[in-house]
């Protein structure tokens, strides 16, 4: 017999968003943009679970370096210079990773 289905969670529903984006976007463009596409997505998801969790009180400089660096990506891509947008997206990603491990840090350290 088979098992009832369950609502698949934001951050479920996010991830596979991005991987059919992904898909979509590799089947129908060139690689730079593609590969900009997956990486831009993927920051831009931690940006936003690094506001959710409050970041931009608990750890401004790693917050607000990642937001404008995918800013920045975005410009980039706009104009298809589609290396510098990854460059961006990648370091954007990694200081919102930063972020999200400060401000937990933080929450835990005020026994949230």
């Amino acid at each position: 017999m088979l098992e009832p289905l369950t609502p698949i969670s934001c951050r479920s529903r996010r991830a596979l968003l991005a991987i059919v984006g992904a898909a979509l976007a590799l089947s129908t463009t060139g690689c730079g943009n593609a590969i900009y596409a997956i990486q831009a997505n993927s920051a831009s998801n931690k940006v936003e679970e690094a506001h959710e969790l409050g970041a931009e009180k608990l750890a401004p400089y790693e917050y607000y370096y990642a937001k404008e660096h995918l800013e920045k990506a975005q410009e980039e891509a706009a104009e298809a210079d589609y290396s510098d947008a990854i460059n961006l997206a990648e370091a954007s990603e990694e200081y919102a990773d930063k972020a999200i491990r400060l401000t937990k840090e933080a929450h835990r350290g005020a026994g949230r």
